[in-house]
């Protein structure tokens, strides 16, 4: 076998197992000290724990599995929310599908944000995902409504971030009185009108504050907050970093 210049544990039902097998966990001590990189997909980060590789590191792996995971390894600090974590050479992503978001990252890594981008583009998939594993997308959640009122009011949210969006506004553009739109519209999408409003502005806004470096201020205007502390709490709230720490992790 060639030089290994990535190594990554993928889980498995038998990860128990592999856990276990000392062999293997000899293997990776010694190839941990001589790849560019290694980690893990989902379960596999107790492969990798079971090695001693995770002590001191920060890590990520399915949200089912983050409390075992922290219990079972104390020297690792487990982060239950991130879609996947970078400590140094070690890379550590959350489920099957968050080790695509893993791999999008190595590919920009080795690669360039441009490759990396036609590849997401390729696949249907965020270069990066907003937040962590509690994440949103408000296009996503507009596709969910049965109603074609609910989807057309969803629609002129998405296209309109900086206009009157309040409940009284959105059910004047449904036909309806303020409480029958509000009931409704929680029922068909699982969420309220005003969580809707703020889901969406704030996803409009993570992506401008990937894509260029204009200020809080600016930000909160170009998407309908005309307070920048709300806009800032907003965000905050919504992606669970504040907009300073989600530019270091996230923009270009």
């Amino acid at each position: 076998m060639g030089a290994i210049d990535t190594l990554l544990v993928a889980g498995s039902p038998r990860v128990e197992d592999m856990a276990a097998d000392t062999q293997l966990q000899d293997w990776l001590r010694r190839q941990a000290r001589t790849v560019r990189r290694y980690g893990s997909v989902c379960s596999g980060a107790f492969v990798l724990a079971a090695s001693g590789l995770l002590d001191g590191k920060r890590v990520a792996t399915h949200w089912k599995l983050a409390g075992q995971l922290a219990s079972d390894y104390p020297l690792a600090s487990v982060e239950s929310d991130a879609i996947y974590v970078r400590d140094g050479q070690l890379f550590t992503s959350a489920g099957v599908t968050a080790g695509m978001d893993l791999a999008l990252a190595m590919v920009e890594e080795d690669h360039g944000r441009d490759l990396a981008l036609s590849v997401a583009r390729q696949l249907v998939m965020f270069l990066k995902r907003p937040g962590g594993q509690s994440q949103f997308s408000a296009h996503l959640a507009a596709q969910t409504s049965e109603r074609s009122s609910m989807r057309e009011v969803q629609d002129h949210v998405l296209a309109n971030l900086k206009a009157d969006l309040s409940v009284p506004a959105l059910a004047r553009r449904a036909g309806m009185s303020e409480r029958n739109f509000a009931r409704i519209f929680r029922s068909e999408t699982g969420t309220t009108p005003a969580e809707f409003v703020e889901n969406a502005r704030i996803d409009a806004a993570r992506r401008m504050a990937e894509e260029s470096d204009l200020p809080a201020k600016r930000l909160a205007d170009a998407v309908g907050y005309a307070n920048v502390d709300g806009f800032r709490r907003a965000f905050g709230r919504r992606l669970g970093v504040s907009l300073v720490e989600y530019r270091r992790r996230f923009a270009s």
